[in-house]
């Protein structure tokens, strides 16, 4: 066995690592957003919904596989970064229960041991990831050995089962806690497994430069290799992989990107897949699950490579489909949305366009179409506010401009580093440094790659890198500001879209909310937990005018993610046209570009702040 100086050498570090939940505070309207959560659907399902409430995880019935790691796994950096101490008993409950049910010979998934050769150990991966995210959170040193014991018992399983499913098409999401484990114990046999769960799971390398990855020609249509969430965790696939093997760790992402973007993109950064890769269609869905586990993968490449791009991607991401697929209470989620979305009610079996979800996938509600979004969707904004902020060597870095404070030691110096904006409604940042006592190092400030200009206290900064201002820090306050245009995003069929910096901007359609309260398969919505049609009350069927529009700013209130509290909107011209609908999906693109009426002036708002909106339509002069 090589020693453990040797062996440390084997795995290359990455450019920044997480800070601690402990020393993160969110601010202003991120810490809002995770109120919100705490109040809605995701801080409640352990008391509400049967797989998590009576799951066999903790002693239960229901489901023992992936749906409480899921919501586990942002349930509790919500609990510590809102240091409510309520959500936090509530997570350690139900860690206390998995621990104790951890066999000796380290296996801790709920079945018994002659199911362990049929069962899928995705699983396996997640639990394990979800204690190291524990461990950062609760600094609980339990977490060690019981990771040390699941991946150990994980290199003998696999000799015996090699991987199938949803473990070989997620094998690198097993890398996460095994890199966190060896950077603590190295051991030869964690290399081991690391490539073994290389050798036994998907190539999506090869995958994305031999197969077309086209959209489906018929439905329904659903495959491992083009299924929307797993797509969405291998962008992180081969940069992970890469601190073992070697070799450019954005190269993967970067292939695959080129491949989604063109032929599955949408304006709001990611790519369709209801349930699998849909094409680039307006009107076709994409997976809530896909929208955060982009967001992680970016969160992770960012951390990984030290490349600003990977916060652009994060925060389009964060900004627009996040807040676009959950109600503004977040007691209600979708599982597909759709970017020209002008009605979200019931599709008849025969009318569904979706690849493979049903008629129902697009309604807001408890679990539309299948409970994994139900349970996962809440990692978004967590981790999220853990990625605001990074250290390097020596250095801090600001790699997200939301608001929130750390609260940290630099050379045994308390150093407190507070970020005060509005951004991304607003185009300016306060950052204050408040040290014990001077104290020098590297503070380096992400600038968005989507500005067109920056300056830091009057000096232009480059958009789309980390600027590093190296300095003697006391009590010091840095001021960032930043200038975005309008950018017109040419999309299929001939339709147009418009960005202002990270922000999508969409035509709202005021809807009326119809609820639904019933029992399906033993489990019961009732209100605020229930299910909702929305109907459009307001015409939507416009084009655009004019490629110049006013900029308006509104109050921030206390969701600014809602038709109603949108802090910011776009005013310009727009003409009724005909565009055709059925079962409340409207047609691809219309069927004229001939305005009927006069222009009349319109307002759009951020993408992220509707729940009924076109967003893709065509330019008329």
């Amino acid at each position: 066995m090589m020693n453990s100086a040797t062996e440390q050498k084997s795995i290359r570090p990455s450019a920044y690592q997480f800070f601690p939940a402990k020393e993160l505070s969110p601010g202003g309207w991120l810490r809002r957003q995770l109120e919100l959560q705490a109040q809605g659907l995701a801080g409640h399902l352990d008391e509400i919904w049967p797989d998590v409430r009576d799951s066999q995880w903790i002693g239960g019935d229901r489901e023992g596989w992936e749906r409480v790691p899921y919501w586990l796994d942002g349930f509790i950096p919500l609990a510590y970064l809102l240091r409510d101490p309520e959500l936090v008993r509530r997570a350690g409950r139900y860690v206390d229960a998995i621990l104790s049910a951890q066999r000796e010979d380290g296996w801790i998934c709920p079945c018994s041991e002659e199911q362990r050769g049929s069962y899928d150990v995705w699983a396996v991966f997640l639990i394990a990831k979800v204690l190291t995210v524990y461990h950062q959170c609760a600094g609980d040193e339990r977490m060690e050995p019981a990771v040390y014991g699941i991946l150990k018992n994980l290199r003998n399983h696999l000799n015996a089962h090699t991987l199938f499913g949803w473990g070989a098409a997620r094998w690198y999401e097993c890398l996460i806690p095994l890199y966190w484990l060896y950077e603590r114990r190295p051991e030869k046999w964690m290399l081991e497994l690391a490539h073994l769960l290389r050798i036994q799971g998907m190539d999506y390398d090869a995958l994305y430069q031999i197969l077309p990855m086209d959209a489906p020609k018929a439905h329904p249509h659903w495959s491992f290799h083009t299924h929307v969430v797993n797509t969405a965790m291998a962008l992180k696939a081969g940069g992970l992989y890469s601190r073992l093997a070697g070799g450019d760790p954005e190269d993967s992402a970067r292939r695959m990107l080129a491949v989604l973007e063109q032929k599955h993109g949408t304006v709001t950064g990611h790519f369709t897949g209801d349930e699998c890769l849909a094409g680039n269609a307006p009107t076709q869905g994409t997976e809530l699950c896909g929208v955060v586990e982009a967001m992680y993968s970016y969160e992770q490449l960012l951390a990984l490579t030290g490349n600003s791009e990977w916060g652009d991607r994060l925060e389009l991401l964060a900004f627009n489909a996040l807040p676009a697929a959950v109600s503004p209470d977040m007691w209600a989620h979708q599982y597909d949305q759709l970017t020209n979305q002008i009605e979200c009610s019931r599709i008849p079996g025969e009318a569904v366009h979706f690849t493979s979800n049903n008629g129902e996938s697009h309604l807001f509600g408890l679990e539309p179409n299948f409970g994994c979004c139900t349970a996962n969707f809440g990692q978004g904004w967590p981790k999220l506010a853990l990625s605001a902020f990074l250290k390097g060597e020596g250095e801090i870095a600001i790699a997200l401009l939301v608001p929130g404070t750390l609260s940290t030691r630099v050379q045994g110096i308390g150093v407190e580093i507070e970020v005060r904006t509005e951004y991304p409604f607003r185009d300016t940042a306060r950052i204050e440094v408040r040290a014990e006592k001077p104290v020098r190092f590297p503070l380096s400030v992400r600038i968005p790659g989507l500005a067109a200009e920056a300056r830091i206290n009057g000096e232009p900064a480059g958009p789309g890198t980390f600027v590093p201002i190296v300095r003697e820090w006391s009590r010091d306050t840095l001021e960032v500001e930043l200038s975005f245009g309008l950018q017109w995003k040419e999309r299929p069929n001939g339709l147009t879209a418009v960005q202002r910096g990270p922000l999508v901007f969409a035509l709202p359609i005021r809807a009326e909310w119809l609820r639904h309260e019933y029992v399906r398969e033993g489990v019961e919505r009732t209100f605020p937990y229930c299910d909702y049609e929305l109907k459009p009350q307001e015409k939507w069927n416009y084009g655009f005018c004019s490629r110049e529009a006013q900029v308006k700013l509104r109050p921030m209130t206390d969701c600014p993610f809602s038709p109603e509290g949108a802090p910011v909107e776009l005013v310009l011209p727009m003409a009724e046209i005909p565009w055709e609908s059925a079962y409340g999906v409207c047609a691809r693109e219309p069927d004229s570009r001939a305005p009927l009426e006069e222009p009349e002036e319109k307002r759009l708002i951020p993408y992220g702040c509707t729940n009924l909106r076109m967003t893709e339509m065509p330019m008329l002069s």
